[in-house]
């Protein structure tokens, strides 16, 4: 997502937790994602940093340092604290359903760090903190994601210029950074009221995917055939995200014939680019929604995981629902999770 360009996103009801407890001489990560014995981490007393053995480039130990940075700049005293995290996010088998696992976990270790070191954070800047983090290990995400999990609900967001806060960090520090003007310049989260009058179906297709990868084979040439993007994508997704908006604000009227535009949108960047977007299965989830008078799209940036389906609600949707398990599609039991406090200012 380019700096500026809006995007309509939804909060879901699946959740990360995170428990933070004092600890001594030593902190502890216990992950399933890091096996059976938690990652041991301690301090250089010279510096005053966060030293992890094997440091893993993962978004928990970006989130911890990041607000170690700020505790320090504002000259509160270190302590050691152990963090235990569970997650809804994925199947008992540790699949993933691409459902942003990466930035719930981001956004609930900066609150748990909020909370222990009483710093007294609005939301925006927990939010703000969460992509200074997830900046570190992906460079290229918008954090509509991030918003989506500190937020909650259906909102609009727009991002910012993430080269230039990664650049204001490394020169001025995170106190500076949650401060400054210019680098934020073009993010903002409007919340949206909820459609009552429209379901939402998510399927899941079994393919993993990686926005950030997709975003940089459109955006760069692969050496096998150069992509040109179509000029006027930029211009009608806008589009798309106003209408969607405009939708949302009478109750959801016309949002499924807005849905059915944005994915013609993506079919015809997928066709001048040359990247697959809508795989097989994806292709199949939204076809199938269309026979029944719904309509889908693939979520994010596409290319896998997810599809997302906006029906009116009168609709009946077992026939979508039957045809999807025909095609080994998985509905997730998703609900869109209440909008939660306030959004000030950037």
């Amino acid at each position: 997502m380019d700096p500026g360009q809006p995007a309509v996103i939804v909060a879901v009801d699946r959740y990360i937790t995170v428990r933070l407890t004092e600890g001594s001489e030593v902190g502890r990560v216990r992950s399933s994602a890091y096996g059976r014995s938690p990652l041991v981490w301690v301090r250089d007393d010279a510096s005053d940093r966060i030293v992890i053995e094997h440091q893993p480039s993962d978004y928990v130990f970006a989130a911890i340092t990041v607000v170690e940075q700020l505790r320090s700049e504002l000259r509160l005293p270190p302590r050691y604290y152990d963090l235990d995290i569970g997650s809804e996010l994925d199947d008992v088998s540790g699949r993933k359903f691409g459902l942003g696992s990466s930035a719930a976990v981001t956004v609930a270790v900066v609150a748990a760090l909020d909370e222990f070191y009483g710093l007294d954070l609005t939301r925006t800047e927990r939010f703000k903190l969460a992509l200074l983090a997830t900046c570190e290990v992906a460079p290229a995400a918008s954090g509509g994601d991030l918003a989506a999990s500190t937020f909650g609900g259906w909102i609009r967001y727009s991002s910012p210029d993430r080269g230039a806060l990664r650049t204001h960090r490394a020169v001025h520090g995170v106190a500076a950074t949650l401060a400054a003007t210019a680098e934020w310049a073009g993010c903002g989260v409007t919340r949206l009221p909820n459609p009552d009058s429209l379901q939402l179906l998510v399927g899941w297709t079994g393919s993993p995917a990686s926005t950030e990868r997709l975003v940089e084979q459109v955006r760069h040439s692969d050496g096998r055939r150069p992509l040109q993007p179509y000029p006027e994508f930029s211009t009608d997704s806008r589009a798309c995200v106003d209408d969607l908006v405009a939708a949302f604000e009478q109750r959801g009227a016309g949002a499924p014939a807005v849905i059915g535009r944005a994915r013609r949108v993506l079919q015809r960047l997928s066709e001048t680019s040359g990247i697959t977007i809508e795989t097989s299965q994806l292709r199949a989830l939204c076809d199938i929604a269309e026979r029944h008078g719904a309509a889908g799209k693939p979520s994010g940036a596409g290319g896998g995981d997810c599809g997302i389906v906006l029906a009116n609600a009168e609709l009946s949707t077992d026939p979508i629902l039957r045809e999807w398990e025909a095609n080994d599609i998985r509905r997730l039991s998703l609900a869109p999770h209440p909008a939660s406090g306030g959004i000030d200012a950037f």
